[in-house]
């Protein structure tokens, strides 16, 4: 399969070699000032890029008035935000795997959560005030980025420096969750500000605030100070709120430039128990209480990256980081009557810490044909977790899971339409036998402004924490971790075909993508035996997974109009096989479709924007007593709308919208019962409706 995937890739790419000429693409100013930075040796123009790179600007995202990264993925074709209600996360699938397949950096540097490095990343928990830009790249990326780059990554670029001495920047945002809306019991509500100085020319520093509070959604329940035993106590949406503070210290001159960031996050999440019950004592007399809880989450988020010039003739690119989330949980009797808490007892029950390192090294050659950089990723992680054990007793596990990564990757320019890139990384892994990844790439420039790439990566994704050490065993329930599993493996292969159009008054660019993704030995919670009559399961390397997925997408430029049209059609084959019974491993297919549009009325210096996102029929085989059983998920649409207006010189910005206009709960899952013969149906909880936001914004330069 191997040799036939390359002679493959080179056969496609004589012929179009043979096709090309000469022909110099007429590309217009605005196309230029596409840079990118993910992925690449040397920051570059998007069109010589040989990876796809998918660019959300910081425009983009101050159009949809969003709260938190989710808001701005929900509307991107190949990506499904997937939210929870009960633990107030949310995370991102692409091409049929979770979010621990697809890698989230910031500035090229990992995000660490409580139970992992990258991966599994809560969107809500992500600051959007500081973003230059964002880079999505689809497919593997394990030769440059590492473990878990199966499905692809995305690298928030944040903003370093600022061209005006003095900035202040303040915003406010209210948001109704829903219909539910007041000034301080409801709805979401939301406050920043950034002061910054640029001084003696080289140096910048930016300091930085930012809270979030969604005070929950109640939907059928009744909140916290219900009484009434029915099990309508407490939110369909947790409440949740949010501070994140940062600070920013930037140096750069011709010859080198440095950052130092550091950004805390703290977190609380409150949980209502359902169910209300009686008391007495002697300084309340009766009173009527809850078992409640409290989540607590918090971040420590420091990165010192320096880039320069060593030896006259390489160039360097090192990064720093230490990086510290735990989540803390306190159990309490709130007593209702008396809005009081007693018998609080808290403990940390997860964290991870992590030590991190990259470098990236590339020569000056004089010979511009050709590129190579070398480099390192170096991870120290540590984490921890209390795990359910047998009786209802309680463990402490502390784990490290460390290695130290060594790549290589070239780039060969043959000229200047035509350039080959390849890339290999070995890992030692102190849990797992060593790994590696290789890749193998390529950007052909075609006449009349055609670009065709293709590329081949092998990458693999390391057992999560939870897969290797999680325990849950209590009356009847033996679901355990296994610390032999070994690390899947991938094989990506991707081709596109784009266009682009020259108008007279923009640019209309077109792009068609292939890809097909394999991955074997994927983990997955088996039936391994019996304790009595309760049956274990526990993760093994069992199932295998495909995807195939076929995306279109078409965009419009103009200085007044920005219009996007794209579609994807991605077929999903799981075998699963969890050593009791075995699903089908036929290619279920699903269908999504997106636009946007965009219009700017210069004169009143006010942009129109609307996003629409269809997301069709998806199927999925799911366990049951006697077997795997076909689930069907049913289609559902979402639409938002903003406008957004500067006035008083730009000094003040307004935003108004509405999300989620097509007011989506919940949608229906079925499947056939397989005993009874006859379809039945549940309910998944996408979103809390309709809801509506007014952002104004005071940004102050002298």
């Amino acid at each position: 399969m191997k040799k036939l995937s390359f002679a493959l890739l080179f056969s496609l790419n004589t012929f179009v070699i043979f096709s090309q000429n000469k022909e110099q693409d007429s590309l217009q100013m605005h196309a230029l000032k596409e840079v990118v930075l993910t992925g690449q040796i040397e920051p570059q123009s998007l069109k010589k890029s040989v990876h796809n790179v998918r660019i959300i600007s910081s425009e983009d995202i101050a159009n949809l008035g969003a709260t938190h990264l989710g808001d701005i993925l929900n509307q991107y074709i190949n990506i499904t935000v997937r939210p929870s209600s009960n633990s107030g996360k949310s995370t991102v699938a692409m091409f049929g795997l979770d979010a621990g397949y697809f890698k989230i950096l910031i500035d090229n540097v990992p995000l660490v959560n409580e139970s992992g490095f990258g991966n599994n990343i809560d969107l809500s928990q992500i600051n959007l005030n500081d973003i230059e830009q964002i880079e999505i790249i689809e497919g593997s990326m394990g030769v440059t980025h590492g473990a878990n780059a199966v499905t692809g990554i995305l690298n928030i670029i944040t903003k370093k420096t600022s061209n005006k001495k003095w900035n202040i920047t303040t915003s406010l945002q209210e948001e109704t969750v829903g219909k539910e809306f007041s000034l301080f019991e409801k709805g979401r509500h939301i406050q920043n500000v950034k002061l910054s100085h640029k001084f003696k020319e080289n140096w910048f520093v930016s300091i930085g605030s930012n809270r979030n509070d969604f005070k929950g959604f109640l939907g059928n329940n009744n909140g916290k100070t219900y009484t009434i035993n029915d099990g309508t106590r407490g939110y369909s949406w947790l409440p949740k709120e949010q501070w994140q503070n940062n600070v920013l210290l930037s140096y750069k001159n011709d010859l080198f430039r440095m950052f130092y960031k550091f950004e805390k996050l703290d977190e609380e999440v409150d949980y209502y128990s359902a169910t209300v019950q009686s008391g007495y004592n002697t300084m309340y007399g009766a009173y009527k209480y809850g078992d409640d809880q409290k989540y607590f989450t918090s971040r420590l988020y420091n990165h010192l990256n320096a880039v320069g010039k060593m030896f006259s003739k390489w160039n360097y690119n090192v990064s720093l980081s230490y990086q510290y989330q735990k989540r803390e949980t306190e159990e309490y009797r709130y007593n209702i009557t008396n809005d009081v808490e007693l018998n609080s007892i808290k403990r940390k029950d997860q964290s991870m810490e992590v030590f991190y390192s990259i470098g990236t090294f590339n020569p000056s050659f004089s010979n511009s044909k050709m590129d190579l950089q070398l480099g390192y990723e170096a991870i120290k992680n540590k984490g921890f977790a209390i795990v359910d054990e047998e009786n209802n007793q309680e463990k402490e596990v502390s784990k490290s899971i460390d290695n130290i990564d060594f790549f290589s990757i070239s780039e060969i320019n043959l000229s200047d339409s035509f350039s080959i890139r390849s890339g290999l990384r070995y890992s030692f892994q102190s849990l797992f036998k060593n790994q590696y990844a290789a890749s193998l790439g390529n950007r052909i420039l075609l006449p009349k402004n055609y670009e065709f790439r293709a590329s081949l990566g092998k990458s693999y994704r390391t057992p999560t924490f939870t897969e290797l050490y999680n325990q849950i065993i209590f009356d009847g329930h033996y679901f355990v971790g296994n610390e032999n599993l070994v690390p899947e493996k991938s094989t990506s292969y991707e081709i596109s075909l784009k266009k682009q159009l020259d108008l007279n008054n923009g640019y209309l660019k077109s792009n068609f993508i292939t890809n097909y993704l394999l991955v074997n030995d994927k983990i997955t919670s088996a039936l391994t035996g019996f304790e009595g009559a309760t049956p274990i399961y526990e993760y093994i390397n069992i199932s295998k997974f495909r995807s195939l997925n076929f995306t279109w997408s078409n965009n419009y430029q103009s200085k007044k109009w920005n219009f996007s049209l794209g579609g994807s059609l991605t077929g999903i084959s799981r075998q699963i096989d969890n050593l009791e019974f075995s699903s089908d491993d036929t290619f279920l297919y699903n269908f999504n479709l997106n636009s946007n549009v965009s219009y700017t009325f210069l004169k009143y210096k006010t942009i129109l924007s609307a996003y629409y996102k269809f997301t069709g029929k998806t199927q999925q085989y799911i366990a049951a007593t006697d077997g795997y059983l076909l689930s069907e998920i049913e289609p559902y649409s979402w639409l938002d709308l903003s406008v957004r207006k500067l006035f008083y010189n730009d000094i003040f910005e307004l935003t108004l919208g509405a999300r989620n206009l097509l007011d989506v709960n919940n949608v229906n899952q079925s499947n056939l019962n397989q005993s009874g013969g006859h379809e039945v149906s549940s309910q998944i909880l996408l979103a809390y409706g309709r809801s509506y936001f007014l952002k104004l914004t005071c940004n102050l330069n002298f």
